[in-house]
């Protein structure tokens, strides 16, 4: 009875010692779900926090403020000869004068009254620089406008524009906004007459980079990353794959094709800035390619690349069944036949995610563009790659150190299109992936 009882009082421990190791290790098992869901909360919430930063500063860029004028093109001060002389007609300081004529209108200011002339120059700043340009390229377009009487919505002044979006309270005092306390009584006149809306902002798209904001765009931003992205996708691509296929399935297994596979993978981390010193050092110093190019960022940009897609290449081969190869080799392919006639399409679509996905990481990139000097002004829009030109992340850097307020909307809205762009990107990797991936 005794060795019973012992027996007995023996196994209930070990119940109770095995329950509660189980219940130990479910607890550690739940603790490291928790705290697994809690990073991917935190990290979803920060990036939904920065998102939502970057949308708010961003989304009043893609509307812009502008004045509807009734303006009369006087032939007297755009082309007293009447010769219709492209030198003549063309000089911006000719429109000045239209502009203020029509902007006093707008205003209810009758210019001949000698009181009113602190609120014609206040409703003359009101004004963008840049409108008499943009009215001079509308003459110039179209001579046959002189002479004639238009509606014209001209290009309001950056403050006014960051004034009616909020950006520049009213309630503060009058030394330390930018926009005067007339200034404010003339805007709130014209809104009330419907002159004074805010639009699209089409010359966000379509201009070039300018030191006013209400002026400035991406256009020469985009086509400069376009012409790179070309150049990399050219050489990166068919260098890169043909690089894989050596190594993959005919370069024989010794130290040196070890060593190469070795600092494939060391470029792949190597940070950006270091290609752009190498660009610098041998693309612009020693090949004599000129500066700010968009040639030479496409090349820089291509030996960056060129890991990432030699690494993915690789993969997409190692990923083919031998079977497939074995199968192609009994029925008497030779091993270049069954290479490219069977492998590598199967490997395509592993081969164009990482292409794809070293073009968005291209796309990206500062670091070694500044090195090259596209961070230079570049106003004329390049015709070929070997045109100065700037990249959409290098005019997002450059927007950023600007002091002007409305040129920080302008920062998050370029943002948000290059994070379009990358999403594209993105997401057509993932769609070519399921469309072609085969399962083994």
């Amino acid at each position: 009875m005794t060795d019973t009882a012992n027996q007995s009082t023996e196994m209930l421990a070990t119940s109770k010692n095995r329950d509660l190791g189980l219940k130990r290790r479910y607890g550690r098992e739940r603790r490291f779900q928790a705290m697994g869901i809690a990073a991917i909360t935190m990290g979803v919430l920060f990036l939904f926090l920065l998102f939502w930063s970057i949308v708010t500063k961003g989304y009043t860029a893609f509307q812009q403020t502008k004045i509807h004028l009734d303006i009369y093109l006087s032939e007297q001060l755009i082309d007293p000869s009447g010769n219709r002389d492209i030198n003549v007609i063309q000089m911006p300081i000719r429109y000045n004068k239209v502009l203020e004529a029509a902007i006093y209108k707008a205003a209810g200011i009758d210019p001949k009254d000698k009181t009113k002339r602190n609120a014609m120059r206040e409703a003359k700043s009101l004004l963008s620089k840049g409108a008499s340009v943009d009215l001079r390229d509308l003459v110039v377009e179209n001579p046959s406008l002189i002479g004639t009487r238009i509606d014209y919505w001209a290009l309001a002044d950056g403050d006014v524009d960051s004034f009616l979006k909020g950006q520049i309270p009213r309630d503060i005092p009058e030394s330390k906004r930018k926009i005067s306390d007339a200034q404010i009584a003339i805007i709130d006149t014209m809104a009330e007459k419907g002159v004074l809306a805010k639009q699209f902002n089409s010359n966000l798209f379509f201009n070039g980079p300018s030191s006013r904001p209400e002026s400035a765009g991406i256009a020469v931003a985009v086509i400069g990353s376009v012409f790179m992205m070309l150049i990399v996708l050219v050489l990166a691509l068919p260098i890169g794959v043909a690089a894989s296929i050596y190594l993959e399935e005919f370069a024989p297994k010794n130290r040196w094709t070890d060593l190469i596979e070795v600092n494939i993978n060391n470029l792949a981390a190597v940070p950006s800035i270091v290609f752009g010193l190498l660009g610098l050092a041998v693309f612009i110093n020693f090949a004599g390619l000129p500066r700010s190019a968009s040639l030479v960022g496409g090349l820089v940009l291509t030996l960056m690349t060129l890991p990432t897609i030699i690494i993915a290449t690789r993969s997409a081969l190692k990923a083919v069944p031998p079977s497939i190869r074995e199968a192609a080799l009994g029925v008497g392919a030779s091993k270049t036949q069954a290479i490219f006639h069977h492998v590598l399409p199967l490997a395509t679509p592993g081969i164009l995610t990482g292409t794809i996905i070293g073009l968005a990481q291209a796309l990206g990139e500062t670091a070694p563009l500044l090195m090259i000097g596209m961070v230079a002004f570049v106003k004329d829009f390049p015709a070929t790659p070997l045109d100065p030109a700037t990249a959409l992340p290098v005019q997002i850097y450059m927007w950023s150190g600007e002091a002007q307020r409305a040129f920080t909307e302008r920062t998050s809205a370029a943002i948000l299109i290059l994070l379009a762009f990358l999403a594209l990107m993105n997401i057509s990797a993932v769609l070519l992936r399921r469309r072609f991936e085969r399962r083994w």
